[in-house]
């Protein structure tokens, strides 16, 4: 009896088998065609603004609208780089400046007070902390003016100041959050043993926990480069001359400043994909670095 019972249940996972296999394959096709549905929308954005960077300036309205430029026109990149008075170049290494020292600034500080958080026991610890991811919520315009106003006093209006000494005050919440989930999960055996060997606190910061929490730091740094990159509200209130202007700023005015019935608007795509090439290149090199850094410290081991 338990035989011919067993012998009539084999047909019946020998169907089930298949038919799951089929669910699987079916959803895994539906799946990777939204995906791939979503990154042409995502995409065709991005190709329309270099497929206008390479046409000619007499084919900029032409109906219906070409697919590929013919022909294709690279000089609009050397011709939109010298439009301009001051040079891109210039504009460029403004750029540069602000960024890194804005995310080394940001790097440093956030890791700190992260470590602060994490590892040092003092009265009104969870006040404060609490306190700071609460500025999450505020709107950067309820800010805007009283900070204005205090650069003004200060007498750092048209300067990069502004700009790049507020990193130095540890001015990201969320990257201090993610710092302190990575500090929180490191067994604090390492401090101690390295306390016993005879090092100070910023020494066993410095040397051990920096190094230990690198996927953060990796991650902090590709995020805080792409802010500061784009950064467009700061330079806009503070910088007042036209050779201070980052990248950002001067792709806003730079249509303004060329006198033309028509707009350029294949100088317009050359700069703003050269000014995009940098961000894609650090994303599409750092974005398993960036996803660990995310989601390694959300786990605490």
């Amino acid at each position: 009896m338990a035989t011919h019972a067993i012998t009539r249940m084999k047909p019946t996972g020998a169907v089930g088998g298949p038919s799951v296999s089929r669910q699987r394959t079916l959803i895994n096709f539906v799946t990777y065609l939204l995906l791939g549905l979503g990154a042409a929308i995502v995409l065709v954005p991005f190709w329309w603004m270099i497929k206008t960077s390479l046409t000619a300036e007499t084919r900029l309205f032409d109906f219906p609208p070409q697919l590929f430029p013919d022909p294709v026109v690279w000089r609009n990149y050397i011709e939109a780089w010298n439009a301009l008075p001051v040079s891109f170049t210039r504009f460029t290494a403004n750029t540069i400046f602000i960024t890194v020292l804005a995310m080394t600034a940001e790097i440093f500080t956030c890791s700190l007070v992260a470590y602060g958080f994490a590892r040092f026991r003092f009265p009104g610890r969870n006040f404060l902390f609490i306190l700071m991811l609460s500025t999450m919520m505020l709107p950067g315009v309820v800010t805007l003016v009283p900070t204005f106003i205090l650069w003004r006093e200060l007498e750092l209006i048209d300067t990069y100041d502004p700009i790049i000494l507020g990193a130095w005050f540890a001015w990201g919440p969320s990257y201090i959050f993610l710092l302190r989930q990575f500090f929180l999960s490191l067994p604090r055996e390492i401090e101690e043993a390295a306390r016993l060997d005879g090092a100070n606190t910023f020494q066993i910061y410095w040397h051990i926990m920096l190094p230990l929490v690198k996927p953060a730091l990796l991650a902090i740094a590709v995020l805080s480069f792409i802010g500061n990159w784009n950064n467009f509200m700061g330079p806009l209130i503070y910088l007042n001359s036209g050779e201070k202007y980052p990248l950002i700023m001067a792709l806003k005015f730079f249509e303004q400043s060329l006198s033309k019935e028509a707009p350029l608007f294949h100088y317009m795509m050359a700069m703003t994909t050269m000014m995009s090439v940098p961000l894609l290149a650090l994303y599409f090199f750092m974005q398993r670095t960036l996803i660990e850094g995310i989601t390694a410290g959300a786990v605490k081991g």
